[in-house]
């Protein structure tokens, strides 16, 4: 098998996030569940962007910013999803590029515009999120590139984008494209709701299609339907080579095989907003595990990421993740 050139390629929802602060009242008024991503169609997209407070647009997607955040560790990456030739577009490919991720999906030449993230941060620190999918749902198999997929050492699939039916063509065929060159398939649940609307394919990819799992405390305990972590904990151990279940201010638990490593969570100041702390995790983790570090330190290395993230608003690094990897350097 030949070395792999890239670290990770992702997969999923190329989005422009436009983030406000928001009171818990204004989520009540607008009858929005807190904490959750919902879907919205375009007049509910643009009757909330003219209801909210003063917003920055940053370019997001849970899968690109797992993917800026393993640039900023060193990590080479390459990200897979659509986009419009417009406006948002154009900022979501500079923005991702200059993050310094591979960015080579076809333009849409017409159809819906690119996508974009409503995110409400209350002062918890938590992020409510209603999202117009726009462009993002016209990925299908033909945008991933054999060779791509081949060339990275772990596949890396957004639980966001399994909604549309040619998106789940598209994972499909990249996880059978990434097998057959003898590399890994790792998949994040996304989100609590994504995980009861698919929890059968969910648990079908689980256990055939996927060797790294990403969830948290409430989506694994959604996919297998248990009565609390420890529960859930195994249920789904040895269904993948390695299991990273995140908690919050309780840190992450990884499972392999029958190890359980229990890891706390890295220290921060002041939580600003919890946007993309799922997604750095997974960088942090995905970066130690290309490079074979133990299970624990990838946790580390994810925990430390996270806490970066929360620590300002946005889910991308304010500052390089580089002068992490001193700290969660493995032994040895």
């Amino acid at each position: 098998m030949a070395t792999a050139s890239l670290d990770v390629v992702g997969i999923g929802n190329a989005i422009v996030d436009v983030l406000a602060h928001a009171e818990d009242g204004f989520l009540d008024a607008h009858g929005l569940a807190k904490g959750a991503m919902t879907l919205i169609d375009a007049e509910a997209a643009e009757a909330l962007y003219a209801a909210m407070g003063p917003a920055v647009e940053i370019s997001g997607g849970s899968a690109a910013n797992t993917l800026a955040g393993l640039a900023s560790l060193g990590g080479q990456g390459a990200f897979i999803g659509k986009v419009r030739n417009d406006q948002l577009g154009a900022v979501f490919a500079h923005d991702i590029r200059a993050a310094g991720t591979g960015f080579d999906t076809e333009f849409a030449a017409d159809g819906p515009p690119t996508a974009r993230c409503l995110v409400l941060v209350t002062p918890d620190a938590q992020r409510t999120m209603q999202t117009y999918l726009g462009a993002a749902v016209d990925l299908g198999p033909e945008d991933v590139e054999p060779g791509v997929i081949e060339s990275a050492g772990v596949t890396y699939l957004e639980g966001y984008l399994w909604d549309p039916p040619r998106a789940k063509a598209a994972f499909l065929k990249a996880a059978e494209i990434a097998h057959g060159a003898g590399r890994r398939v790792a998949l994040s649940l996304s989100d609590p709701f994504c995980v009861e609307r698919h929890r059968a394919e969910f648990r079908d990819l689980v256990e055939n299609h996927v060797d790294i799992l990403f969830a948290n405390e409430a989506e694994i305990v959604a996919l297998y339907e248990t009565a609390d972590f420890d529960s859930s904990l195994e249920a789904v151990r040895g269904r993948c080579e390695l299991v990273a279940l995140t908690r919050s201010e309780k840190g992450s638990v990884v499972l392999k095989g029958d190890e359980t490593h229990a890891v706390a969570a890295a220290p921060v100041d002041r939580v600003v907003d919890t946007t993309g702390a799922g997604d750095l995790y997974a960088a942090g983790f995905l970066y130690g595990a290309v490079r074979d570090f133990a299970p624990a330190e990838c946790a580390r290395l994810g925990g430390l990421a996270a806490a970066e993230a929360i620590s300002h608003l946005g889910a991308r690094p304010e500052t390089p993740l580089a002068a992490l990897i001193a700290a969660a350097r493995p032994a040895g």
